[in-house]
């Protein structure tokens, strides 16, 4: 079987969808003929997301900083109003 599904197909076959998944990879879902979704196997998303989120011992070797990911966003700062002397 090919690994694209239409919505509605997946749906109804959600089990040989699931188990197609696990023993052949990521599967794609299509939505009135557009890619829309992706079902991948649970190692394979794990492997993704620490490719994605690189641990602290890369961050420090690496050539080029990258401390955006290293401290939170400042907020905006709110200013209170002058306070009025008559």
């Amino acid at each position: 079987m090919d690994n694209v599904w239409q919505v509605q197909d997946a749906k109804a076959r959600f089990s040989e969808f699931l188990e197609t998944s696990v023993a052949e990879g990521p599967q794609i879902v299509t939505k009135r003929g557009v890619e829309t979704a992706v079902l991948v196997p649970i190692e394979q998303w794990r492997l993704l997301l620490r490719a994605s989120r690189p641990d602290l011992k890369t961050l420090l070797l690496a050539s080029e900083p990258r401390t955006e990911t290293l401290a939170p966003p400042r907020r905006a700062l709110r200013r209170r109003a002058a306070p009025r002397f008559d």
